[in-house]
């Protein structure tokens, strides 16, 4: 019998997840080999610009309880969801973003400081993060796309005013189905976002 394609797998992963319900899920992970882990790299924005000496942090990301999991979410269709049966992220995929979005940050040099909101100094502005995609998307055709879409918001912290709030949508195809030409499609659609992030936030930080 030929090896099971990953998308193939990603099939039968999900219906195995649909009948087993949670104790699949416990079941696999609890599995004696251990899942190969995968990490992103941060992309700067430009370290021309305007500068501050501000302090701004940046929050935990809020997101559906389907992405925040060191699961890598696949969604076979529009409306199915399941996750590499044989890869996890180095952490809960909210906090791979932050810690993302943090050191992009601060490679560009352009501000006093950038941390995480939980236990940082008092900050000028703070950075809310919403993760509405953080996932592979199987096309019709079979083909996939790493498909991120993060909206941020910008907020003075002396008042909680809203000093202004985006949305970054990005997509980049696989170059086959295997976990690490996956994992390079995440990286490829950051590269895109993260330092236009980057820029935007220090444009309004």
């Amino acid at each position: 019998m030929p090896p099971l394609t990953l998308t193939r797998r990603i099939v039968l992963f999900g219906a195995a997840s649909a009948l087993g319900g949670c104790s699949a899920v416990s079941a696999l992970n609890s599995a004696a080999q251990p899942l190969d882990t995968y990490d992103l790299s941060p992309a700067a924005g430009a370290s021309a610009g305007r500068r501050t000496s501000h302090t701004l942090l940046v929050a935990r990301p809020e997101a559906s309880a389907a992405i925040a999991t060191d699961r890598i979410m696949v969604k076979p269709d529009p409306v199915s969801i399941t996750y590499l049966p044989d890869a996890r992220w180095g952490d809960e995929a909210p906090l791979v973003l932050q810690s993302l979005l943090i050191r992009s940050i601060s490679a560009t040099g352009r501000i006093g400081y950038v941390g995480r909101s939980e236990g940082g100094p008092i900050p000028n502005s703070a950075l809310l993060v919403r993760m509405d995609a953080f996932q592979v998307n199987v096309m019709p055709d079979g083909t996939m796309h790493a498909t991120i879409d993060i909206a941020l918001t910008v907020l003075d912290d002396r008042d909680q005013r809203v000093i202004s709030t985006r949305s970054f949508e990005q997509a980049a195809r696989t170059a086959n189905d295997s976990p690490t030409a996956i994992v390079s499609a995440f990286q490829a659609a950051l590269d895109q976002l993260l330092p236009e992030m980057a820029d935007w936030v220090l444009q309004n930080a």
